[in-house]
């Protein structure tokens, strides 16, 4: 036994339960289901698109106007150069920073407090709220304060001029302030200035006020700031001159007091000791001389050195040396007594004797010259020495003095730019203009600015068409009823025989509903009627006996059951019809046979069967009321006199039909279901929940009845043709031509 219709969607056919349906293809989110959820949301979607710009409108026309004024100022700061009176040359120094900072200037609160006193909106109750008269919440309130004992805010008193409080005045500044705009062109140096207000002559006098107020304090303060720096330099330049004096009778008490000289002879200390240092370097340059000499003299240096200082004595060396060579030759020749030998060596002894003597005569002279170098370089450095320290006392007494000479130029120099700065400054203060000029004044709007009609009527167009597709969208996800044969097929796994369309009173006329069928046998609801007939016929198994319930009351179980069985009596087949839903009977009114036995005294054992059997007067179709209930019913429907009954009907009838109740809360539909061939499962188009069908569908299969399908009743066709399914095509116009009535 399968538990649950996903189940029955996942088990294999069994057969005369009915073929299961197909899964429906996902083909994801189409243009086709996206129109077809519009056309079956029609109603809520267009009632958005309708009311939502149409309260919009009314709001609109609830909101008071109000208009936005609009003036534009040209910024042009001027940086004035005495060398360069054309400032035309220079770079331009505006940044989009500056610019930002004078919006943010134009729109302050000290602007808007100009404006508010300049234009008396201090009086203005769209600016002033303490002169509003009390809204709808304070007179609300008030009553309730008073009987509290609490103190009650009364509106002021209209007429009295000018604000009440103090923060009634600073409110009115703050609402100024928000009233008033500032904001740069770009790429530019104009500035938009825009104010907002309910009368447009307030709205552009406030923007001219506002212009004007900002280029006159421009203008001032740049006054301002030049006569405060005139007057600051005057002031320095008097406390630099004194300054200077001072400096300059100082420095001439410290010459006079330390006997220092000014001009050309300042520097004599400085030129002798240049002097005396070179001349110490020459003569000490000649001490080294007279040594070098000496050192010749003496024989501590070489032959060269000798040879320019003492030509004499070299050229007797020569000789010298000249009779040794000889002597030594003649020893060596004949001898060392030989005569010649003799006389060589006489006149060697000569010779030696004559160096020695030029010797000691270039050695004393050397000397000599070389101690009066030397005594020149003592004197010399002496005289230095002295030089040296006077230079050096003098540059210590100086050290003030140049300390003080620093001082006098410093004051020099700031007195002389102080004075620069005096001249410069006074001509500013004649060719100084304003940064800022107005290049175009305010003037009335002739159109409010507030509220824009158009853009906010399309906004609310847009608005009503999205709020309508969300509606459209919740409603679709919200809505788990089944709107077509495709549903039910997905929801229940089996066929939909048919769609019966809900009849209406103008189609209906004076027929009762459960004789249409019969009046109208050309029509769509007859014709969805004979539909069901051909699928139960055409099934695999033809049932004889067929239990007929829903799962909740109200779905249409007991006119499919007499419209069925009445159109399968026309057809030429033995019908009979059975009132199994013995709680809420509608046989006897339907069809006449109040008061009459039925199916509850036969099961009883208080009737027969000819007894309760009755005959439809419109067709002839048997049925079988309700009978008079009482006790168990469900004990009646489990006896075997309800297995014998249906034995009797099954051999004399080709058709049964048992009305059951429905099988969400009737136990009793249970047992009706399991006992008859088949089970025909009513639900109502578009209001039997889809869970709640599952759970009925449910319960008949836990309780072993064949369910073979299902049928849509009550169908709305005009909705349902422009909800796109497939099936309802058969309710298109153009299949008109085929019904009738």
């Amino acid at each position: 036994m399968l538990d649950s219709p996903a189940e029955i969607a996942g088990a294999e056919h069994v057969p005369g339960r009915g073929p299961p349906a197909p899964a429906p293809a996902d083909d994801g989110l189409n243009v086709r289901a996206v129109i077809s959820v519009l056309r079956r949301r029609t109603v809520p979607l267009v009632l958005c698109i309708v009311l939502v710009p149409l309260f919009a409108l009314v709001a609109i026309r609830q909101m008071t106007p109000r208009f936005t004024a609009t003036g534009a100022l040209l910024y042009e700061p001027s940086q004035y150069k005495v060398r360069e009176l054309q400032s035309i040359l220079q770079a331009d120094p505006t940044t989009d920073a500056i610019m930002a900072s004078q919006a943010e200037v134009l729109q302050s609160l000290r602007i808007a407090q100009r404006v508010a006193e300049r234009g008396n909106l201090y009086d203005n109750p769209e600016f002033n709220h303490a002169l509003r008269p009390p809204g709808l919440r304070q007179r609300m309130i008030n009553p309730l304060r008073w009987l509290l004992g609490m103190e009650v805010n009364e509106p002021p008193d209209v007429r009295l001029p000018g604000p009440m409080l103090d923060a009634d005045r600073n409110a009115t500044m703050v609402a100024v302030q928000a009233a008033l705009h500032a904001s740069t062109v770009r790429f530019s140096h104009v500035i938009e200035v825009t104010f907002t207000a309910e009368d447009p002559v307030v709205a552009a006098a406030a923007v001219n006020n506002a212009m004007d107020v900002y280029v006159k304090d421009q203008f001032a303060a740049k006054h301002r700031a030049v006569d405060r720096a005139t007057e600051w330099l005057e002031k320095r330049a008097a406390e630099l001159r004194v300054e200077v004096r001072r400096k300059e009778d100082q420095i001439a008490s410290y010459r006079a007091s330390n006997r220092l000289s000014q001009g050309v002879h300042a520097g004599t200390d400085v030129e002798q000791i240049s002097h005396l240092s070179e001349d110490l370097v020459k003569a000490r340059g000649d001490l080294a001389s007279a040594d070098a000499k000496l050192d010749a003299a003496r024989g501590r240096a070489g032959a060269g050195a000798l040879a320019a200082i003492a030509p004499s004595v070299v050229q007797l060396r020569a000789q010298q040396d000249q009779l040794a060579g000889q002597l030594q030759a003649q020893q060596s020749r004949l001898g060392a007594n030989h005569p010649d030998a003799e006389s060589l060596r006489r006149q060697l002894a000569d010779i030696q004797r004559s160096v020695t003597a030029e010797t000691v005569r270039v050695v004393e002279a050397t000397q000599s010259e070389r101690r009066a170098a030397a005594e020149r370089v003592a004197a010399l450095e002496a005289d230095l020495r002295t030089a040296q320290a006077e230079a050096d006392r003098a540059a210590q007494v100086q050290i003030p003095l140049n300390a003080i000479m620093r001082d006098a130029d410093a004051a020099r120099s700031q007195l002389q730019a102080v004075l620069d700065s005096i001249q410069q400054t006074a001509q500013q203060a004649v060719l100084e203009t304003a940064e800022a000029h107005e290049i175009s004044q305010a003037l009335p709007p002739a159109l409010p600015s507030w509220p824009r009609t158009v853009p906010m009527m399309a906004a609310a167009g847009a608005s009503g068409v999205l709020i309508g597709l969300l509606l459209v969208y919740l409603l679709q996800l919200a809505d788990t009823t089944l709107h077509s044969g495709e549903d039910a097929r997905a929801a229940t796994s089996l066929p939909c025989f048919a769609l019966l369309p809900e009849i209406n009173k103008r189609a209906l006329g004076h027929l009762r509903m459960d004789e249409y069928v019969v009046r109208r046998p050309l029509t769509a609801f007859a014709e969805q009627i004979r539909g069901l007939r051909a699928g139960l016929w055409l099934g695999a198994n033809r049932p004889r006996i067929i239990a007929i319930t829903a799962a909740r009351p109200g779905e249409g179980k007991t006119l499919l059951t007499l419209s069925l069985g009445r159109s399968a009596q026309l057809a030429g087949e033995r019908v009979i019809a059975v009132e199994c839903d013995l709680r809420r009977p509608t046989f006897a009114r339907r069809l006449g046979a109040e008061g009459d036995l039925g199916l509850a005294d036969l099961l009883k054992g208080e009737a027969s069967l000819a007894d309760i059997v009755r005959k439809d007067v419109v067709t002839g179709m048997a049925y079988l009321p309700s009978g008079r209930p009482g006790g168990d019913i469900l004990h009646l429907f489990m006896s075997e006199a309800m297995a014998q009954l249906l034995i009797t009907l099954r051999a004399q009838y080709d058709l049964v039909l048992l009305d059951a109740p429905p099988a969400q809360a009737m136990t009793e539909a249970r047992v009706v279901a399991a006992v008859a061939d088949a089970t025909l499962l009513c639900v109502r188009w578009r209001s039997t929940p889809r869970d709640v069908l599952q759970l009925a569908l449910s319960l008949l299969l836990e309780a072993h009845a064949t369910v073979i399908g299902s049928v849509l009743t009550r169908v709305d066709p005009r909705t349902h043709v422009r909800s796109g399914y497939a099936d309802a095509e058969v309710y298109h116009r153009r299949y008109k031509p085929y019904y009738r009535g």
